[in-house]
């Protein structure tokens, strides 16, 4: 038998998490539950955190947004769709409407697959991932968050509550392949982020490696590359470079899904398109 809490308040549901370090939490249950229902996994408890009002709330904390880890992935895209440009696109890219209305970002954070959709403009955006438990709080990096497939540096009593994220100072972009054009897991994807003020470009990559993950020596080389100072388009050749700077930095395998040569293939193509789309909106 499975126990089951439903806490009310966030400091009930941290409460229950001391207790039984090994609850699975659920908030719109989107991966959870197909786990559960397809009996690859049976975990000895679940908390539902619905009914806790703390995970549903976003605002400014300073310059950044402070969002909570039960924002739906509809709400990213009708309420926070001009601040985070980047991150909506992966949200429609989401499932159906059905699940984009029960899904979060915090779910997919907190399954840490790699091929997350949330996931790359996280890491383009240099987010932060604040994690607590009875014990306290902390932020932890999203480039630093995750450790493997499914895997990540949360501990077995914290809670995901919420990320952190600067609004955006300029163009971003977000693609992916799938082997169909809706509800279908990303073959491949890619997040850039393009910061005018800072002259700082943000790579993420998903669906290519064990974990998410981010491109340094792309996100260098257009930094170099880019006319901060006017808006001169960028050229072909330095487009088609960042892609395959891109592709190098992916570590894909063969899988049901695609190949490894097929997803760098797809990453440095949707890294040349992404760049070009980000420049022309900044």
């Amino acid at each position: 038998m499975i126990e089951f809490f439903q806490p009310a308040t966030w400091s009930e549901a941290l409460a229950v998490k001391a207790a039984h370090p090994k609850a699975m939490p659920v908030a719109g249950g989107t991966d959870v539950m197909v786990e559960i229902n397809l009996d690859r996994h049976r975990p000895e408890a679940i908390i539902d955190l619905t009914r806790v009002p703390e995970l549903t709330e976003w605002g400014m904390e300073g310059s950044s947004l402070r969002v909570g880890a039960g924002v739906t992935y509809a709400r990213i895209i009708d309420e926070l769709g001009d601040r985070l440009p980047g991150l909506a696109m992966a949200a429609r890219t989401v499932g159906s409407p059905q699940i984009r209305n029960r899904g979060t970002v915090g779910g997919n954070l907190g399954t840490a697959s790699p091929a997350g959709d949330a996931h790359p403009p996280l890491l383009a955006c240099d987010a932060l991932v604040e994690l607590a438990s009875s014990s306290g709080t902390r932020r932890v990096a999203a480039r630093d968050f995750f450790t493997g497939p499914k895997r990540s540096v949360k501990r077995d009593d914290e809670l995901v509550a919420a990320f952190v994220i600067e609004p955006s100072d300029g163009g971003q972009q977000f693609a992916k392949v799938g082997t169909r054009n809706a509800m279908v897991i990303a073959v491949c994807s890619f997040a850039i982020s393009i910061d005018r003020g800072r002259r700082r470009v943000g790579s993420g990559i998903g669906s290519a490696g064990p974990t998410p993950l981010t491109a340094p020596e792309a996100e260098r080389f257009a930094e170099g590359e880019l006319d901060w100072e006017g808006r001169r388009r960028l050229s072909e050749a330095a487009a088609t470079r960042f892609g395959q700077l891109v592709a190098e930095a992916a570590k894909p395998i063969d899988d049901i899904r695609g190949t490894a040569a097929y997803r760098r293939h797809a990453l440095a193509v949707l890294a040349r398109r992404c760049l070009g789309w980000a420049w022309a909106g900044s």
